[in-house]
């Protein structure tokens, strides 16, 4: 007689959510060149053909991790900002959010800009999001602006942001305090022009 415990049946959510945890895990190990779909499946316990069924390829489980990592991104950003009282707070918490995600998601942020010539246009979009997340922001800041400035001012952010993460990561600062850099430097100027226009 068979003693051992009914196998739990996992839903195609909860297996996915698996198989995109497993694959930013053996990513981050070895790199994406290096990582192969045995390795994934074996991490996560199924077989190779349930990570095809579910992805397509190597390629689609890649573009599927930085795709669940951009809604994460914007996600623990957008609820930051939204629990802010003035826009400058809303920068600040979202810069923050930003910085702290990069740090508990430290293998799927190192994934996904080690693997940019393969998931480049994936990448591009997760900028794009918070690009136009940060014009948002500062339309608060300097409601006067037209569009493009905003883009402009926003396109600073990003590309500033993700020097700082990059920075951050081999010099050991905290979140907090690239976040009070980036602020030192962006606030100032957009708070210099709001005292200008009055």
């Amino acid at each position: 007689m068979d003693t051992r415990a009914p196998r739990r049946r996992v839903g195609r959510a909860e297996r996915e959510r698996q198989i995109l945890d497993a694959a930013v895990a053996v990513f981050g190990e070895r790199g994406y060149q290096n990582a192969s779909m045995d390795q994934v499946a074996e991490r996560v316990g199924v077989t190779k053909p349930v990570l095809y069924t579910h992805f397509g390829s190597k390629e689609g489980l890649l573009l599927a991790c930085i795709a669940r990592a951009r809604a994460e991104l914007l996600d623990v950003t957008s609820a930051a900002a939204t629990s802010a009282s003035t826009p400058e707070e809303m920068l600040r918490r979202g810069t923050l959010a930003f910085f702290d995600y990069l740090e508990s998601q430290a293998p799927a942020w190192r994934l996904m800009y080690a693997e940019s010539a393969v998931a480049g246009d994936a990448i591009e979009e997760i900028r794009a999001q918070q690009t136009d997340f940060i014009a948002a922001l500062l339309a608060a800041q300097a409601p006067d602006a037209e569009p493009q400035r905003l883009t402009g001012w926003a396109q600073v952010i990003v590309g500033a942001c993700e020097r700082l993460a990059l920075w951050r990561d081999r010099s050991g600062i905290t979140g907090e305090q690239a976040t009070g850099y980036l602020m030192d430097l962006v606030w100032t100027g957009l708070g210099n022009r709001a005292q200008s226009a009055r």
